[in-house]
């Protein structure tokens, strides 16, 4: 017989599967190195915003959606319209005259459900919950270490681990508990009998553990989203992590310990809140109104949209051009582009998601880290590194060791006080230094290498230009450019990094297209195997945009003195480029002295906000260029090139991998921006003047407590409104509708995102306007009823 079998009852077994639903409830965050973009509410995805906002204010606390003052506002000054009003209702069920009547009525303050920490601390008057959260943070710190504790814990499974830091931790018994280290060290071996343990302690109903595991779950903040990202990958790649079980055991033996020794007065409270745990989660009527108000503001955001694209584009130009540059879709690319095309008829630019189609594993030079240079949601497909030859290499390696001894040294609880007393003055010159110095330049790193056969080099050349909707018109120079974000003094610059590229810069992924469509092997397999002719004169590029500055450096990996020339004058308009989107940028930015002033931001330690990132994004558009060419989309769209017509004949393969790959990922982002500005509580960062690093993984606020994850506080607001404004990110595809349809028949898991609200989908037609919109009811003509399942959009 198993363990499970053996030592547990019918009612621990549903326990476990309750765990298991509460853990998938959670969202993953992942470490500060490579802080990947995620959506805080991707365990509700298959619930609707109405559902989800009752179920996270019962387990956090927290509200979902804008506040109905800011909505109220929003409706009286005429940015959301009646119309928009009645249509929310009506999408909600509720009647147009209590939808206005609901925005002028103060909504209730979110209030979570007790744990019995909670409870405790009512009759105490100790707060276990703050006490709870600091011990759990301090153990947790060392255990998740990633490199910068001077004297990391012992390795092993988190339960372990823990075990042996709380049995010999005083403090909980001098704050009151006593005997918690006794009862601590007497628990059995097996994390599962402990978790059985402290469900019988707690007397736990099936009825009641789902929704009260959650509610443990986000106690503990980022740790426990921390710890799912394990669990989450495993699952990515076919197998199983236990670690957030094991975290929510610790979490459950600290409940069950303060039951065993405040159970006089604890009794009938903890026995009144188990009830009110087993009542399902069902919306309240407040909770409708404020997902139908939001609803209302993302419909007057989807025809803004509307009206912006339904403005004449100006007429393509037929000439074959000069210089072509494929940037990432990312909102920030958006501007870049505007800028560069206004620079002349002779440059076009191209958006494909910015790892460029090559899921690579990366090893920089003398460095033994693999690098994921790729969407989370896909596993890396081929590996590259960046060397030099042996003696370089060696002395890179040491020079490195030095560096993370001396930065463990400085960040060490014991010395970190003693060196910032000693050390101070020293670095007044260097904070002056960095300030005003310019970042070294990416260029002089060498071209990074990958090892893949002749043969799957082609199939990943024609796949990747395909995608591009670049398979013919190629013009004398291809840049391919990645981008990345120049910063210092920031634990969250990752994430300003590119999220297609797992939070790295995305200059090896472009150097590595480049090189691949540089090759002259590749090319002829490309023409006699797919049809795909590239011109001799053809140069490809690879290029680093600059997010902060908008520099773009090139990276000349392969030199042709033929394109002197072109390679000058696209260098020069690059240049003409990045002033025009600096000066756009700067009207947006606090304190920001006009244009010339942004590149020193990047070096400037005490800069809150060296750029914006990805704040204000809002759409998500795949269509040819020309739909969108000419108009201000104001650095809040993701544009995707797509040529439909292109790929019909193979049965849509592009439209399926936008659909289920950059659409997710930009969903994933946008709701990371929605959840980091109207939860901040549950799914923000925090503020940076307070923030402490803990090994290497994420920060806390202050000196101790639970980890938090999301964006801080400085990358959403300016300190006077927010600046991004949570709205649901409109997905606007040009693609015959069936085609669409079938597609997400095939992949339920992104159809929820839409038939739940948490995406709005659109089909443009072949004249850059909305055509129609999609509902679980089908598709729905702008203006107009349904239309035919089977009609297309262009």
């Amino acid at each position: 017989m198993s363990f499970l079998e053996t030592h547990f009852t019918a009612r621990t077994l549903a326990h476990f599967a309750a765990a298991e639903d509460a853990i998938a409830a959670l969202p993953p965050a992942f470490p500060l190195a490579a802080t990947v973009a995620v959506n805080p509410f991707l365990g509700q995805a298959g619930e609707s915003r109405a559902h989800a906002a009752a179920r996270l204010e019962r387990v956090a606390g927290v509200r979902t959606t804008q506040d109905r003052s800011a909505l109220a506002a929003a409706i009286a000054d005429g940015r959301i319209s009646a119309g928009d009003v009645d249509a929310a209702a009506a999408a909600a069920g509720l009647a147009a005259a209590d939808l206005h009547e609901g925005a002028l009525r103060e909504a209730p303050a979110p209030e979570a459900g007790p744990t019995l920490a909670d409870l405790a601390a009512e009759a105490t008057g100790v707060d276990w919950p703050g006490l709870i959260e600091d011990r759990i943070g301090l153990w947790a710190g060392a255990h998740f270490d990633r490199g910068q504790a001077l004297w990391p814990a012992p390795g092993g499974r988190p339960y372990a681990s823990w075990r042996s830091f709380a049995r010999r931790d005083l403090t909980v018994g001098i704050a009151g508990l006593s005997g918690f280290a006794e009862r601590v060290a007497g628990l059995p071996d097996d994390v599962r009998a402990g978790f059985g343990w402290a469900c019988e302690t707690l007397d736990l109903t099936p009825e009641a553990s789902e929704l009260y595991f959650h509610r443990l779950l986000m106690t503990l903040g980022g740790w426990a989203q921390i710890a799912r990202a394990e669990g989450w990958l495993a699952e990515r790649d076919g197998g199983r992590d236990t670690i957030t079980f094991e975290l929510l055991t610790i979490r459950l033996i600290w409940e069950a310990a303060l039951l065993d020794r405040f159970g006089e007065s604890l009794g009938a409270p903890w026995a009144a809140a188990r009830d009110g745990w087993e009542q399902p989660v069902a919306p309240s009527a407040d909770h409708l109104i404020d997902t139908a108000l939001q609803e209302a503001a993302d419909r007057a955001a989807e025809r803004r949209l509307a009206e912006l694209l339904a403005a004449e584009a100006p007429a393509p130009a037929e000439a074959r051009p000069a210089s072509q540059a494929a940037f990432c879709i990312d909102v920030r690319s958006e501007i870049f582009r505007r800028a560069l095309e206004s620079t002349g008829d002779d440059i076009r630019t191209i958006g494909f998601a910015g790892f460029f189609g090559l899921a690579a594993g990366h090893r920089e030079m003398a460095s033994d880290l693999l690098e994921a240079r790729a969407p989370v949601l896909l596993q890396t497909g081929v590996e590259s590194t960046t060397s030099a030859d042996a003696d370089a290499d060696r002395a890179l390696r040491l020079k490195k060791r030095a560096v993370r001894a001396w930065n463990r040294f400085k960040m060490a609880t014991v010395s970190a006080f003693a060196f910032v007393e000693a050390a101070g003055p020293i670095y007044v010159g260097k904070l002056l230094k960095d300030t005003q110095a310019k970042a070294k330049s990416p260029a002089l790193m060498p071209a990074p290498k990958a090892d893949m056969p002749l043969s799957a080099r082609i199939v990943a050349a024609a796949t990747i230009l395909r995608a591009m909707s670049l398979t013919g018109g190629f013009a004398r120079v291809v840049l391919v450019a990645g981008h990345g974000s120049t910063v210092t003094n920031a634990p969250h610059a990752s994430a300003l990094q590119c999220g297609a590229c797992g939070g790295h810069a995305g200059d090896v992924n472009a150097r590595l297209l480049a090189g691949l469509l540089n090759d002259a092997e590749v090319r002829a397999g490309l023409a006699a195997e797919e049809g795909i002719e590239i011109p001799a004169d053809t140069l490809f590029v690879a290029g680093l945009h600059d997010t902060v500055s908008d520099e773009v450096t090139l990276f000349e990996d392969s030199p042709s003195p033929d394109h002197k020339d072109d390679l000058a004058r696209l260098k020069q308009v690059l240049k003409q480029a990045a002033k025009l989107a600096r000066g756009e940028r700067a009207l947006t930015l606090p304190r920001a002295a006009g244009q010339a002033s942004l590149p020193a931001r990047g070096g400037d330690w005490s800069e809150l906000r060296p750029e914006w990132g990805l704040a204000g994004c809002s759409a998500f558009i795949a269509a040819p260029r020309e739909r969108t060419a000419g108009r201000h989309l104001g650095g809040r769209a993701f544009l995707h090139s797509y040529d439909w017509r292109a790929d019909e004949a193979r049965g849509f393969p592009v439209l399926e991998l936008i659909l289920t790959a950059p659409v997710v990922v930009a969903s994933w982002i946008s709701l990371q921006y929605h959840g980091s500005s109207v939860a901040p509580a549950a799914f923000g960062g925090g503020n940076k003047l307070i923030h402490n690093v803990v090994g290497g993984v994420g920060v806390v606020e202050g000196n101790g407590g639970i980890l938090r994850p999301g964006l801080p506080f400085q990358s959403v607001h300016d300190g006077e409104r927010l600046r991004h404004e949570p709205l649901r990110l409109s997905v606007v595809v040009e693609a015959p509708a069936a085609a669409i349809s079938a597609i997400l028949d095939r992949h339920p898991g992104v159809r929820a995102l839409f038939d739940n609200g948490w995406l709005s989908l659109h089909v443009m037609d072949d004249s850059g306007r909305l055509a129609a919109r999609y509902d679980r009811a089908g598709w729905q003509r702008r203006g107009m009823g349904a239309m035919q399942p089977e009609s297309a959009a262009a």
